[in-house]
């Protein structure tokens, strides 16, 4: 049940993304509207899903679980029957709102399933082969709806497959919740959702205009004003949504910095990849679709054998190594043109994809390891947090860094292919008003080749700037994993989880590595001097 939660979570993150130049055009929607189709989905599922944990932690996963599944439903249900933009924008954020309920209650369910940290792993490397699945056929079904039916049917799949998961979740699910007399921490999830709110409204809105303009500087204003408070609520409250004592743990730390850098380079990556295939090599959706499969169909191979390597292989190496590959395979795209072939690029999205695939199940399984098991809910949802943060900047961090890029070089770009005089000046206006893509819906007459051809050379210039700055990141990010996944004897200091007394709770919960074990690797934790 767990890996069909999280596979109905991320269907629609890929489903929409392929189908965005058809919703333009069907709705008539400019390119800023366009832009919150996909923000829409992501600002909730980040800014809630601490929320969503803790809520689980509260009242019982298995409610949250089929909340989420209604939510997922009602969201593809609005959309499906959207007659304008807003209607739409309206669908994704209910969609997301069940997203976020999905994503920390789907580990914390698997956790309370499978106490034991090594059969675990396993578990937790079927919830990443299915969430990499989702990711996986999210393009293919947009191609074959869009080839033959409207665009509004890409949300059709979701609603049974949801409804049919509620159904079962309620006859075969055990609900669980955290013990210890958790209780809701309002100020700490007030806080958390205003800060993630408009950290990510301000770099969207910043990457599309401006970030001198007045209204995101005051969105980037409140989210550190949210910061602040956010941390000041978590370390008065007896019962924090998200104990910062969990920071103490290395492992934990390391996995949730390295999944909100990781996803950062790697999401906003994907977007570029799409508009690559779509603007430059001028593909059709199906076409697009085909490709993207490489990188999932690559991790979903590796991801099997991964994990059942945990067992032998400390997690620092493997996510490690894997950021290592994901750094070579970005950096070998730099060379990509408008002529690239599919078997020259294929190699290079399939080496992306085995490099993802060592990635994500170690992570995830030392993030939820790295902590009591009574507080694997909150793991669960503090990791996912950070992760769909990155998620959410990616796109519009690295989208503000190719538009930027590109315009800077395509009066040049339209000059080498020939084109000058009023024509060059009206196409790079049309350009910083509305885009590349502006450009190449205009009527070009006799310059149609040649400006596509500058369009394309102006969209390679900021795209290899894009891939620069992503590799960048993933090596940061294998740098953090080395550093700080770094194995620690048995006799390191205890890290204490909430130095305050948890109303219900006979004594504090201390998190110490079990002897002989490896935290980085997830290994079994000790509390309150029994083995976990």
């Amino acid at each position: 049940m767990a890996c069909l939660g999280v596979f109905v979570a991320y269907l629609p993150v890929t489903t929409v993304a392929v189908s965005l130049p058809a919703i333009q055009a069907a709705l008539d929607a400019s390119t800023a509207q366009l832009s919150w189709v996909q923000d829409a989905f992501v600002l909730p599922m980040a800014a809630f899903i601490l929320t969503a944990g803790v809520v689980g932690d509260v009242h019982g996963r298995k409610k949250v679980f089929q909340a989420g599944l209604l939510f997922s439903a009602a969201g593809a249900a609005v959309a499906l029957s959207a007659p304008s933009i807003e209607v739409l924008w309206a669908g994704q954020a209910l969609a997301g709102l069940g997203a976020a309920a999905l994503l920390p209650t789907t580990l914390a369910l698997i956790s309370h399933a499978v106490p034991d940290h090594r059969e675990r792993g396993r578990f937790i490397g079927l919830w990443a082969t299915s969430l990499l699945m989702a990711l996986a056929v999210g393009p293919l079904i947009a191609g074959l709806v869009l080839e033959h039916a409207d665009w509004r049917w890409i949300y059709l799949l979701v609603i049974p497959v949801s409804l049919v998961a509620a159904v079962f979740a309620a006859r075969l699910l055990t609900d669980s919740r955290a013990p210890h007399g958790r209780r809701l921490d309002w100020p700490g999830q007030i806080t958390a959702a205003v800060a993630i709110t408009a950290l990510v409204y301000g770099v969207i809105e910043g990457g599309a205009g401006s970030f001198t303009d007045a209204t995101v500087l005051v969105a980037l204003f409140i989210a550190v004003a949210g910061v602040v408070l956010f941390v000041m609520a978590e370390r008065r409250s007896e019962s924090p949504m998200l104990d910062l004592a969990l920071f103490r743990s290395p492992a934990f730390t390391a996995t949730t910095l390295v999944a909100m850098i990781t996803f950062l380079g790697l999401i906003g990556f994907f977007f570029l990849l799409s508009l690559y295939f779509g603007l430059v090599q001028q593909l059709d959706t199906l076409q697009a679709a085909w490709r993207l499969l490489v990188v999932t169909g690559a991790s979903i191979v590796v991801g099997g054998p991964v994990s059942r390597l945990m067992h032998r292989v400390p997690a620092r190496a493997l996510i490690t190594a894997g950021l290592l590959v994901v750094t070579g395979a970005l950096l070998s795209m730099t060379t990509l043109d408008a002529d690239t072939s599919f078997a020259s690029l294929a190699w290079r999205l399939a080496l992306l994809g085995i490099g993802m695939g060592g990635i994500l199940t170690p992570m995830t399984a030392t993030a939820v390891a790295s902590v009591p098991q009574h507080l694997a809910g909150m793991a669960a949802a503090g990791n996912n947090a950070f992760r769909q943060i990155g998620g959410a900047l990616g796109p519009a961090v690295l989208g503000a860094l190719l538009t930027s890029r590109a315009l800077d070089t395509f009066p040049a770009r339209l000059a080498d292919a020939g084109i000058s005089g009023a024509d060059r000046q009206h196409m790079a206006e049309t350009a910083r008003e509305g885009g590349l893509g502006a450009v190449a819906g205009m009527d070009l007459g006799a310059h149609t080749g040649q400006a596509l051809g500058a369009v394309g050379d102006a969209f390679l210039d900021g795209l290899r700037l894009c891939l620069i700055v992503a590799a960048a990141l993933t090596l940061l990010a294998a740098l953090v994993s080395a550093v700080l996944l770094r194995p620690r004897a048995s006799s390191a200091a205890t890290v204490t989880v909430s130095s305050r007394p948890v109303p219900g709770s006979a004594a504090r919960d201390a998190v110490t590595p079990a002897g002989g074990g490896d935290p980085a690797d997830g290994d079994a934790f000790v509390r309150n001097g029994t083995p976990g």
